[in-house]
């Protein structure tokens, strides 16, 4: 199955989304996380990921009687290669930003109904939420320039571990010609 086919389910885009960061957690982990997906049918999705290489198994444990897997995010063949979205139909591009447009919604649901419960709601400055566009006027080279400032300011924090202060943070681009 091509990687696009994979991650262009909105319930595996959102397995992926949930180990993002270098996170390990088990199907239960993953189901408390996505409670909206019947424990079935998250079973087989995080199977279907893990046959095609996008998890892996990180640990093992018996729990009565069966066992429990721990998963981790295979970074590398959890992405769509600028060589495969090459060849995408302009449908198949279609659905998979709408899918990409989805589960930043679900995300964005999850903080909203997350700090409903945080004294005083919702709060972007506090949670360090943000969404903006901006329209900027640059040449082909200049716009490659940005992408490349882009990619090194993201690469200089990818391999951050977990903890102290450190909260996992989900950072979205989209690039769009106006």
């Amino acid at each position: 199955m091509a990687t696009a086919d994979l991650l262009l389910h909105p319930v595996r885009l959102r397995v992926v989304q949930a180990l993002l960061g270098g996170r390990t957690l088990t199907t239960g982990e993953l189901h408390t996380e996505l409670p909206d997906v019947p424990a079935a049918t998250l079973y087989r999705h995080v199977g279907v990921l893990a046959d095609a290489g996008v998890l892996e198994v990180v640990a093992e444990r018996r729990v009565r009687g069966s066992t429990e897997r721990t998963y981790r995010l295979v970074a590398a063949a959890a992405s769509v290669g600028p060589g495969e979205a090459a060849t995408m139909t302009a449908e198949e591009h279609r659905r998979a930003f709408g899918t990409f447009v989805a589960a930043l919604l679900a995300d964005f649901d999850r903080w909203v109904d997350g700090a409903a419960d945080v004294p005083g709601g919702p709060d972007p400055a506090r949670d360090g939420v943000g969404y903006r566009m901006a329209g900027l006027w640059l040449d082909d080279e200049e716009f490659t320039a940005l992408l490349a400032d882009v990619r090194q300011v993201l690469r200089a924090r990818l391999d951050n571990e977990p903890g102290g202060s450190r909260r996992r943070r989900l950072v979205g681009t989209v690039f769009l010609p106006g």
